[in-house]
This record gives structure tokens, sequence and C-alpha cells, in this order.
């Protein structure tokens, strides 16, 4: 809730109930106007620690600096945001407890199956780690009509989850000593998939994945970081016709997507409200 606005915010008001988000939307510079990216020029990613001015905001008792955390800084009681990094959310639409959850880890994984690549009816698509932005992806991947979705996970309790939410298939790597990306291809005639969505950050997972898509048309989405900027993998199957992406937030847009997917969970309902447990 908005306790108090700067003089020149003008579409925000005291006590109008926000989402915070570590993206905006300023609609007006290549990338926002292009449709085809949700990282504004204007509006951008900021790693810093700091607001766009490069100041702080925020302090402690005895005037010590306290950073913005990806322009957020959500784990706190109080912050300090720019009005163009936050949307507004009415509580008569939706309940609070639902919205809260669409702010992050689930829309990324939700969004990068319907903005990023455009999961197609009737494909097939396997995602690697089943934490909450691959179980975003999973929804995402069954409201897009995918005909087969396969989840991947170390974590055997993570099977009833995936299943809530849509996965049709389920490979937990330790039951077998085969690569994932042939435990993959053992469920699809030898095939592999048409979309992967790499959500573990684990470092070898980045080829397993490359190597469970389809030769020739296969896309794999990168969506976990993890530790370590850099990553080692086989060129040639690439060559060979697949496509690797990256992907932020699942590439919503703040204004332009995100009141969608609102929307959907509230009047037909998402499997991420089932788990909360408050």
């Amino acid at each position: 809730m908005i306790e108090s606005v700067g003089e020149n915010v003008t579409n925000l008001k005291e006590g109008d109930i926000v989402m915070p988000l570590y993206l905006g939307e300023c609609k007006e510079c290549p990338n926002c106007k292009s449709g085809k990216s949700n990282l504004c020029h204007k509006y951008h990613l900021t790693f810093s620690g700091l607001m766009l001015d490069d100041t702080s905001r925020m302090s402690i008792h005895g005037g010590q600096v306290l950073y913005h955390s990806f322009s957020c800084s959500t784990w706190s009681e109080y912050t300090v945001i720019n009005a163009n990094y936050v949307i507004k959310v009415d509580p008569k639409k939706i309940p609070l407890q639902h919205a809260s959850l669409l702010c992050c880890g689930f829309t990324t994984g939700y969004g990068a199956t319907w903005r990023e690549v455009h999961v197609e009816k009737g494909s097939t698509v396997a995602v690697l780690g089943l934490g909450v932005v691959g179980l975003g992806a999973i929804e995402g991947a069954r409201s897009q009509g995918a005909s087969k979705i396969i989840g991947v996970d170390i974590n055997e309790s993570k099977r009833g989850k995936g299943e809530l939410f849509g996965m049709t298939d389920f490979i937990n790597p330790k039951e077998s000593r085969t690569s994932v990306s042939e435990m993959i291809k053992d469920v699809t005639e030898g095939l592999g998939v048409d979309y992967v969505f790499e959500c573990t950050g684990i470092p070898s997972m980045l080829n397993e994945a490359i190597e469970a898509s389809k030769l020739g048309i296969g896309t794999i989405v990168v969506i976990g970081a993890g530790h370590g900027l850099t990553r080692e993998f086989n060129l040639v199957p690439l060559l060979c016709g697949r496509t690797l992406k990256g992907s932020i937030y699942g590439g919503i847009r703040l204004h332009s997507d995100l009141p969608a997917i609102l929307h959907r969970c509230a009047t037909k309902g998402c499997a991420i409200i089932s788990t909360l447990t408050i």
C-alpha cells in the first residue's frame, strides 16, 4: 500500500494498492514500441542497488545508506520505488494474497511460454526444475494447449505439484544413470521436445536442455541463471536448427501484459493459488 507519493507522481495516490516490479515500461523507447521485448530502455533492470538517478532514497539511523534490491526491495516493510515500476491492483477484482504470488517467480515461468516463445497448441514441452518458476512454465504450457509437458526434478515430491499445474510426465534423474536429455527422448519416441525451459541454473543442465530439444526446430529458453555468468555448451546442436533464447521475467511487460495475467487468474483461476498455506 502506498503511504505517500512524490510531488511529480500523478497516476498514483496515498492508499493505492500496488504490485512492485523490477522492470518498467515507458511505451516510448524502441524496445517498448517493438512489442518484442520487456526490457525497457528508460525504466530498465538495475543491478547497482541505486535508483535510476544513481542515488538511494533509504537510510538507517546515523545516515548509513541502504540499497534498493532490483529497484523494489520487497523484502522490507517500507521501501521507496519509482512510480514507473509499479502497477495498481484492485483488491475487489483479485485477492491481494493471490496477486502477491504473481509479482515474480510464477509469472516468470508462465510468461516464458506465452510471451517469450508462444508455445503452440499440440506442441511438446520439457521443464527442467519444478520450483515456482518451473511450475509457472508448466501452467503456461498447459494453458497454451501443449500436448505433452514433461517435468524434470530430483525432488520426488515435485511430481504431485507438477501434475496439479498440468504436467503429463515426470522424470527424476536420480532414478536412472541415463542423461536427462536421453530420458526426455525416451518418452518422446526419440525425437525430443519442441520447447525446453531451463529453470534450474545448474551449468550442466544447459547442454541437457539443448540435447533434449528437437533437431531442426527445438527452442531452449534459459530462465535460471544460477551461480556464475559463463557456460560451456556444444555448438553443433544449435547449428542444426535449434534456437537458444534467454528470458527475464518471462518477457512480461508491466502495463501491456501483467493485467491480463491478473485478470486470467482472477476469473479462470491459477494453480499457484491452490498452493497457498496461509
